[in-house]
């Protein structure tokens, strides 16, 4: 197994002994249907938990290691690794290092070429990525026509784009990010004419009719929307036209589109002059990047540009002032909208995001849609496997997730005063990290190794702009053994409030504590 000049330096050293128990599994394949790919890729996780659960338990070696051989090249390798290492983190009770090495059919005779992911090893010794100014918008859009990554700010958080028309192109996306494929992509356009033909509600009209009406009801609900919320935050999920890659949408047949409200990302959209699958700028999982600095830390070892303001030689010669990168904080709202039988519309947020379910249904309402026409819900509480497709991302209970373990206090344990704590309460308290909402937690503050409050005040739009940068920032205090929130109780109607709730609450796999003794359970 080939290992990087880093991981031969690394404290674990990786030797020929250190590689029992090694399973070795052969599986060749040239099919390219999704069937046969699930087909192999759930042989290799039946193995791996026979295997593994006889024979981890009992071994003495520092490092467990996993290689896939024969697997076509560029051929959902990175779904291999995150699949892989998954089953063996669950029978892993030693908490040894894990490596997972794939080696290619096409390239066994190249040492080099073969993909080596180690759980705790120290990065690449060579960085891939490079930041850019806004001086070269017009280079990043050739880029992203050729196939290659561009990471961008938009208004929510930055997003790693890729030509969406491209399948070859968005595979690099979910390599780079380490992304299961069950995880879809939302397509970044600049224009509602654009999102339409990707919608099967309004992909057969004419193209060059800028001024044709769609007549179904499915396709008018989506031009409200696109009118009254875009440029925006919000995410707009309808069926899918014939030529939107079945990969973007994780082969649910619905696709994604988002409008955003963000200069250089618009500037990047067009200079490319295609539509553009981008979804966040981060290894998947991790807590989402809102500066050019956070997607360096996720992605410096991988092909991609990074655009970056602080790197920009040229100045604003038009005397606007934009607006910060990023100002909203977190992801937009996504909705799906889907036609049931009898000609009905059910509009279903799936993420919390600026918009409100509110402002969703008031637009439609005073526009003539009633409830007749078109029903609204809300099930972005709603949690899905790592291994079921969804058409909307962020809907994994552990997501936005820091790399220390995390939970969400509840009402009963933080009305505890310090004094009040046992022994066991304060040695935790004294080893962790809170980021506190609205002074909920203030009690805690010097009891604590550090502390943080989105908002003093309580106010959402803070609390959004600072969630992610607060969550990087806690999970490298030194020292920090856990991290803790407040669980809260937002108000429905505050939407931003609502968001912030979920990022929280899913970046500690929705634990909540009645104890501070039950984080180390």
């Amino acid at each position: 197994m080939p290992l990087s000049g880093a991981q031969q330096q690394s404290q674990t050293q990786i030797t020929a002994a250190a590689y029992r128990p090694l399973l070795f599994c052969s599986i060749t394949t040239s099919s390219r249907s999704p069937g046969r790919r699930r087909g192999w890729l759930l042989m290799v996780l039946v193995l791996l938990w026979r295997s593994f659960c006889n024979n981890i338990q009992s071994s003495s070696s520092s490092v467990h290691a996993f290689r896939l051989l024969d697997v076509p090249r560029r051929r959902i390798n990175s779904q291999s690794v995150f699949f892989c290492k998954r089953a063996l983190s669950s029978v892993n009770n030693n908490n040894n290092p894990i490596i997972v090495a794939m080696t290619s059919q096409n390239n066994m005779q190249d040492s080099s070429s073969s993909s080596v992911m180690e759980s705790s090893s120290a990065s690449a010794s060579k960085n891939r990525a490079r930041k850019v100014g806004l001086e070269s918008l017009e280079e990043c859009g050739a880029r992203l026509r050729r196939g290659e990554l561009v990471a961008f700010p938009t208004e929510t958080v930055y997003g790693l784009g890729a030509n969406a028309m491209d399948e070859d192109a968005c595979r690099k996306i979910f390599a780079a990010k380490e992304r299961p494929l069950t995880d879809p992509l939302i397509v970044h356009v600049t224009s509602t004419k654009n999102a339409q033909s990707l919608w099967a509600a309004a992909s057969a009209a004419d193209e060059d009719d800028d001024n044709q009406e769609l007549t179904t009801t499915e396709g008018q609900i989506l031009q409200l929307l696109c009118d009254k919320f875009w440029p925006g935050p919000l995410t707009l999920v309808a069926k899918a036209g014939p030529k939107v890659p079945l990969l973007v949408m994780a082969g649910t047949g619905f696709v994604a589109c988002r409008n955003p409200n963000h200069a250089i990302a618009r500037a990047v959209i067009d200079a490319s002059g295609i539509p553009i699958a981008a979804p966040s700028a981060n290894k998947f999982g991790h807590v989402s990047p809102t500066t050019a600095d956070h997607v360096w830390d996720d992605l410096q070892n991988e092909d991609v540009w990074i655009v970056d303001e602080a790197t920009t030689t040229t100045t604003n010669t038009n005397g606007t002032s934009e607006p910060p990168s990023c100002n909203v904080g977190v992801e937009s709202s996504v909705v799906k909208l889907e036609m049931i039988p009898g000609g009905k519309a059910v509009l279903t947020m799936l993420r919390q995001g600026a918009i409100s379910v509110d402002q969703l249904e008031t637009s439609l309402r005073e526009n003539g849609f009633g409830s007749d026409t078109v029903e609204v819900f809300s099930k972005f509480k709603d949690v899905a496997s790592d291994t079921e497709s969804t058409v909307s991302p962020g809907q994994a209970i552990r997501h936005y997730s820091p790399n220390v373990p995390s939970f969400l206090i509840s009402q009963e344990c933080r009305s505890s005063p310090v004094a009040k704590l046992s022994q066991e309460e304060l040695n935790v308290l004294q080893k962790s990290v809170i980021v506190d909402y609205g002074k909920q937690l203030l009690a805690w503050k010097d009891s604590a190794i550090a502390y943080r409050d989105l908002s003093e005040t309580g106010l959402s739009s803070e609390a959004a702009q600072n969630v992610f940068e607060t969550l990087r920032w806690a999970e490298q205090v030194q020292g920090a053994a856990v991290i803790l929130f407040p669980h809260m109780h937002p108000l429905l109607n505050d939407a931003l409030a609502l968001a912030v709730n979920d990022r929280l609450t899913r970046a500690a796999s929705g634990k909540v504590i009645n104890s501070l003794e039950d984080s180390s359970s």
